[in-house]
């Protein structure tokens, strides 16, 4: 005999999670009380805020492509973890949310229960691929083998279960744990192929452009690039899909510059937000072929040709249809584009100088967790990423605060890797109390936080279009330092690019967490803006 929490315990160990964030409450108890029968098989990590147990079962998922795990309270705990789950979405993430509801009988009556919500269900439906109730201990099993399975099928998304308050201790037989079935990818149509092929072949200045639906392709599409002497660029998704050591890799910056040339447009696992939402503007003639294993993207942006297919799967398959294809090398072009347009984004200072001691002091396979602030910005075009995964970003939803405790979320993921997180002190904050969370569990994460005392997109706009109104945007802050330190945490304090380098080289080799606050004076920064949304090309 098991309770529900038990047997989804047990399934969660079946389907390979071994960890999961969260915070224990009433309603979960019985859940909670299964976690820790099996703390031998899956580690639980207590968070501080359910926010942060979200981003960190994120960040896990992220970086690993596996399920991220997370459970917090029916209500209010559901909704504060609400970000990350939106997230997730947007960043095709398998994270999955574990919760709880009022008692089964009393859901939907509007008696004004600990914790209830008008339609909790509905309300995670919204932010994810699939939420499901487990009605009954012996459903338990099998709505959550439905709920991964429709999480990894396909374009990854995340899931929740939710069981009510009377339900989680309810007990019954050992439950029958289901098959794995997540539902196979579309197989590649020959025609479509065929007809990509023929395009492609005649094209002059192709341009291959990866997404995050491309992080197992790489080494399929780097043989594409070189087959067809073609560049391969991305923004922040498809970072590392192929290394921006690869002589075929044009920085986006670089890409932009190309891109006035470009008659056949090649999207790979990608939304081609950067082509068409960044650059907004298309060359004369342009064809384009996508390669996506989701079909509703084909009718978001319609291509010239589709291939719905798994990104890897169609891209050899287009290797095959091409493989007598000659093409001149471009080698030296693609390096020569790369060298004037880091010349270019050398302006943007302080953050370059400062994101390139970064680079020196991370190791090559280390994890960079980006944030919504002025470095984080920068980092999309200037910062060199050599492994797919390896740059975990929030993709467009560009939620401030995202940055930290996600990256605690890849540390526990990669406990032998190193893992640095770049924050502003706005974005810093939503999220500072997780530093409780990283020393009790000796998340050995290095925090960069960048103080330049403001919201500093925000205050530029304001100063910019608004005449300098000024308001909200300029930020009172903690002794960042001191603030690390009554955590427990070691910290330092670095004024240039120099200092950073030792002094993350320093922090780097404590392997338990720490903190470096960089300050930047309010509004010194150049935008990076102008080499994200830049102008048309000339001539």
């Amino acid at each position: 005999m098991e309770t529900t929490g038990q047997a989804l315990c047990r399934a969660l160990i079946a389907r390979g999670v071994d960890t999961v964030f969260g915070i224990p409450g009433a309603h979960m108890y019985d859940f909670n009380d299964a976690l820790h029968e099996r703390r031998d098989a899956i580690r639980f990590i207590h968070t501080r805020h359910e926010q942060g147990a979200g981003y960190m079962a994120y960040g896990y998922a992220k970086s690993t492509g596996s399920i991220g795990a997370y459970t917090v309270v029916p209500g209010p705990g559901v909704l504060n973890s609400g970000a990350a789950l939106c997230t997730a979405y947007g960043a095709n993430a398998p994270v999955l949310c574990l919760t709880g509801n009022i008692m089964s009988d009393l859901i939907g009556r509007g008696r004004g229960q600990l914790h209830e919500l008008p339609d909790q269900l509905q309300t995670l439906a919204g932010l994810t691929k699939r939420a499901e109730r487990i009605d009954h201990q012996c459903q338990s099993a099998a709505v959550l083998g439905d709920v991964i399975d429709t999480m990894l099928s396909g374009r990854q998304g995340p899931g929740a279960v939710e069981a009510p308050w009377d339900v989680f201790g309810m007990k019954g037989p050992d439950v029958v744990l289901p098959e794995a079935r997540p539902k196979a990818a579309p197989q590649v149509n020959p025609t479509q192929i065929e007809a990509a092929a023929a395009l492609i072949a005649g094209a002059r200045n192709p341009l291959i452009m990866v997404g995050g639906g491309a992080v197992e392709a790489g080494e399929s599409i780097a043989a594409l690039a070189e087959l067809l002497g073609a560049p391969v660029t991305s923004h922040r998704s498809g970072k590392g899909v192929v290394s921006d050591e690869h002589p075929n890799t044009l920085n986006f910056v670089a890409a932009h510059a190309y891109w006035k040339d470009v008659d056949v447009l090649i999207g790979i696992g990608s939304r081609l937000e950067l082509q068409y939402m960044r650059w907004r503007w298309l060359p004369e003639g342009l064809k384009v072929v996508r390669i996506d294993i989701d079909p509703t993207e084909m009718v978001r942006l319609k291509p010239d040709v589709a291939v719905v297919a798994d990104a890897d799967a169609g891209t050899r398959a287009l290797l095959e249809a091409l493989s007598g294809h000659k093409a001149d090398g471009r080698k030296d072009e693609f390096a020569r584009r790369n060298k004037e347009a880091r010349e270019r984004f050398a302006t943007v200072q302080p953050q370059i100088g400062y994101l390139e001691a970064i680079r020196e002091a991370l190791p090559r396979d280390g994890f960079f967790v980006e944030e919504i602030c002025q470095m984080g910005f920068a980092a999309r075009f200037a910062f060199p990423v050599y492994e797919p995964r390896h740059y975990v970003t929030c993709g467009y939803q560009d939620n401030l605060g995202f940055g930290f405790n996600t990256a605690l979320g890849v540390k526990v993921a990669h406990p032998d890797k190193a893992v640095v997180s770049i924050s502003g002190d706005g974005g810093f904050m939503f999220g500072v109390q997780e530093l409780a969370t990283a020393v009790q569990h000796n998340i050995a994460v290095v925090a960069i936080v960048f103080n330049n005392q403001a919201y500093g997109n925000v205050l530029r706009d304001q100063k910019d279009s608004y005449s300098g109104h000024i308001l909200g945007s300029e930020l009172g802050n903690p002794d960042f330092v001191k603030l690390a330190e009554s955590f427990g945490v070691t910290a330092f304090r670095a004024t240039s690019p120099a200092e950073l380098k030792s002094a993350l080289d320093e922090a780097l080799s404590l392997h338990r967490p720490a903190l470096i606050e960089v300050p930047v004076e309010r509004g010194s920064e150049i935008s990076p803006w102008p080499f994200i949304h830049p102008a048309p090309p000339q001539g």
